[in-house]
């Protein structure tokens, strides 16, 4: 993240408050979080991979919500190039979530990116 007012920045940032806000109230979202919702599966199925010691339900619902749209972007979107999509979500996690978040998220996505990208 070069500039928090990146537009492309403030996307993801309300991305994120979507996907959370989700995980506790059946609430409207955003079309980019509705289709990433359509994807949870797969989505998800490669955050247990990247973490297996961390079960989807025990992971801190912020950190979830990083992982959940940063491995949509890099599996599915795949607008952006994997360094761009790996720096935002590293820096969503520093705004975001706990002090090990930003390391957490960083070992996971490089793991979804070994494994798919090998």
């Amino acid at each position: 993240m070069k500039n928090p007012l990146d537009p492309r920045h403030k996307k993801r940032q309300k991305i994120i408050e979507d996907l959370f806000r989700e995980s506790f109230h059946d609430q409207s979202i955003g079309s980019e979080a509705k289709l990433i919702f359509s994807n949870l599966q797969i989505i998800d199925e490669n955050i247990k991979k990247s973490a297996p010691e961390f079960p989807i339900e025990k992971i801190n619902k912020v950190d979830l919500a990083i992982l959940r749209l940063a491995v949509y972007e890099l599996l599915i979107k795949k607008e952006e190039p994997k360094k761009v999509i790996i720096d935002e979500a590293i820096e969503l996690a520093k705004e975001y979530g706990g002090q090990t978040s930003p390391a957490f998220i960083n070992g996971a996505l490089g793991k979804i990116i070994s494994i798919n990208y090998a």
